[in-house]
């Protein structure tokens, strides 16, 4: 396995999606804001999850691109809150391509953290619950 190459983690994909021939450009590169979006869905996950309700994105404190992603390749996407605060919470989401079936490679795409907030019907920041 080379510098690059890597496996999957062993805990369950938060989200993973396949990305098609929409999602690039004309040579087959996966468009970057094709990748924020996705990272955005897999974040709000756990958030929703959290906050036990609607949530909206209110930073995109880091995200890194590390390399490209390709026409085919899986994509998963593992996301995990690394802090709450009284309205708030922070998730570092991480982000992993396979590709290619006749050689098999795995190689980590993207990092990011992304601040959300629990909000009420009135759209407005509300205090996230007690955990459970």
């Amino acid at each position: 396995m080379s510098k690059q190459e890597t496996t999957l983690p062993s805990r369950h994909a938060t989200l993973r999606v396949v990305a098609m021939p929409t999602d690039c450009n004309i040579t087959g590169d996966v468009f970057g804001g094709w990748v924020m979006a996705q990272v955005d869905i897999a974040g709000s996950i756990p958030a929703i999850s959290r906050a036990r309700g609607r949530v909206a994105t209110v930073a995109v404190n880091s995200f890194i691109f590390k390399q490209p992603l390709f026409m085919g390749d899986v994509v998963s996407f593992y996301a995990d809150i690394t802090k709450v605060g009284r309205t708030s919470m922070t998730v570092n989401v991480e982000v992993y391509a396979q590709r290619d079936p006749v050689k098999p490679t795995c190689v980590k795409v993207t990092e990011a953290t992304l601040t959300y907030v629990a909000v009420g019907e009135d759209r407005k920041p509300r205090v996230l619950p007690p955990a459970d």
